[in-house]
């Protein structure tokens, strides 16, 4: 029913309403059809204006000269509290149309998206053209399609568009010292709907396109970052993530358990970031397999390696060497898990990649080495005031197990679910660099494994040489 329909019908029903014997009572009835009538109003319109589900929102960012570009494109149903003028059909009145566009696109887009230079925020941009277009529209593939089209001429006032199907494009232009400048962008774009992705390409005048895409108000993002911001930006993530990775501080806490000196534990610590370093490095090459399945792979693995080092602990296994050398076989598995929460990350290293995996890996030594200070100091008050070291050791171990246990076959159940890659000849080949890659890690290990007792001992030591003894030469000296 329309909302005239039940409007009317609200204030039928009010007249037809038999005489009650109380006039109060009658006029509290016919208020109370009234409001009934009033909230019925108020829902049909804000249904009309509800918040869109999912808004992706386009933009191109260009440096040019002493003018900087912005071209964005945004769906039209995403500019609620803008009166867009209507037909009679209910289509959108391109003819009368120009002024609520560029009303549109200065609240909600203009106000909501800042840049800057050299961290210094631009002034508030120059709107140089805005125009709508049909949801088919396939400008926005590159650049110059898009800034011909926006530029171009608008469409036809008898084009069949519906307002809230229709595309919103601009192009707005900032006054900037240098194109060779350094650039950032916020988009605080998330009240466009409720789920926003802005993706975003910036094109340097030197080098190649950048591609962002950001979730939300992501915050300040340099579009072209220098080293040591690329590098700081990654160590706070390694270090978040330590923190924020249920899975990595369960295996950390299965490596800590049995010991209580902090300097074998950084040797431990030490091997596994190493590992996972080299997975980390190998992924961002392109070395990982883009399969489906590949992914529930590496968390059934991890899983079943904190539920591996939880049973070393209860056996007793306890060997620093043979810690270590398990941390660093483990943190190879690891790393591809660090490299699946990166994916969407890189894109803020720009030139910087390998700095930007070496901080994260800085960064996630730190966080690590921060647990060990917690833990350490934690765990050697509980062993010698509420239980004994090696009865707390299995009851710890038996927990983290249990943990483990249900990981391992729930992600064995949903690893379960994706078909295994037929042996095609891309696999084998795959397969035979992995199978290379492993042999050379191998052979690392079992050189440090070999040479880890003189290491610790005091060094390597080249051969002694004894001089025999002489009783004549003897004799002579010590006359």
């Amino acid at each position: 029913m329309s909302v005239p329909d039940l409007a009317a019908s609200a204030v039928a029903r009010n007249r037809a309403a038999p005489a009650l014997a109380c006039p109060c009572v009658a006029s509290a009835f016919r208020r109370t059809l009234t409001v009934a009538a009033l909230f019925a109003l108020v829902a049909a319109g804000a249904s009309a204006h509800d918040i869109p589900a999912s808004v992706v929102v386009q933009a191109y960012v260009r440096p040019q000269g002493q003018t900087l570009r912005l071209l964005v494109r945004a769906p039209l149903a995403a500019m609620r509290d803008v009166v867009f003028p209507l037909r009679g059909d209910g289509l959108l009145d391109l003819a009368k149309a120009d002024r609520p566009l560029r009303d549109a696109a200065m609240v909600w887009l203009a106000r909501d998206i800042e840049v800057f230079e050299e961290d210094a925020r631009l002034d508030g941009p120059r709107l140089v053209a805005v125009r709508a277009s049909l949801p088919s529209d396939r400008s926005f593939v590159t650049y110059d399609a898009a800034l011909r089209h926006v530029t171009g001429p608008p469409l036809w006032p008898d084009v069949t568009l519906y307002w809230n199907q229709a595309m919103l494009d601009v192009l707005f232009e900032y006054p900037i010292a240098s194109d060779r400048s350094t650039f950032s962008i916020r988009p605080s774009l998330a009240r466009l709907g409720v789920h926003v992705v802005t993706v975003v390409r910036y094109q340097p005048p030197a080098g190649a396109e950048r591609a962002f895409e950001l979730t939300g108000d992501p915050g300040l993002v340099r579009l072209d970052p220098r080293w040591h911001q690329a590098a700081w930006r990654f160590v706070r993530l390694g270090f978040a993530h330590i923190l924020d990775g249920t899975d990595h501080l369960l295996f950390l806490f299965c490596l800590v358990i049995p010991f209580r000196r902090f300097r074998p534990l950084v040797v431990v610590v030490t091997a596994f970031t190493a590992a996972h370093s080299m997975t980390l490095i190998a992924s961002a090459s392109g070395l990982v397999p883009d399969a489906l399945w590949f992914a529930p792979l590496i968390e059934t693995l991890i899983a079943a390696s904190i539920l591996y080092m939880a049973l070393e602990n209860i056996a007793g296994l306890q060997s620093i060497q043979r810690r270590w050398m398990m941390a660093f076989g483990f943190g190879l598995v690891h790393g591809f898990g660090f490299s699946f929460a990166l994916r969407e990350t890189l894109q803020f290293a720009g030139s910087h990649l390998l700095t930007s995996l070496l901080a994260f890996n800085v960064g996630v030594e730190i966080g690590q080495l921060f647990v060990l200070a917690l833990l350490v100091p934690a765990l050697a008050l509980l062993f010698r005031y509420v239980v004994a070291e090696r009865m707390g050791t299995i009851i710890l171990s038996a927990i983290v197990a249990h943990t483990a246990i249900h990981w391992t076959g729930d992600r064995w159940e949903r690893l379960r679910q994706y078909q295994w890659p037929a042996p095609d000849p891309g696999f084998v080949l795959s397969a035979v660099r992995w199978g290379i890659l492993a042999v050379a890690i191998g052979a690392i290990v079992w050189l440090i494994a070999v040479n880890y007792p003189r290491f610790a001992s005091g060094g390597l030591r080249g051969p002694r040489y004894v001089r025999r003894r002489d009783p004549q030469r003897e004799s002579s000296d010590s006359l």
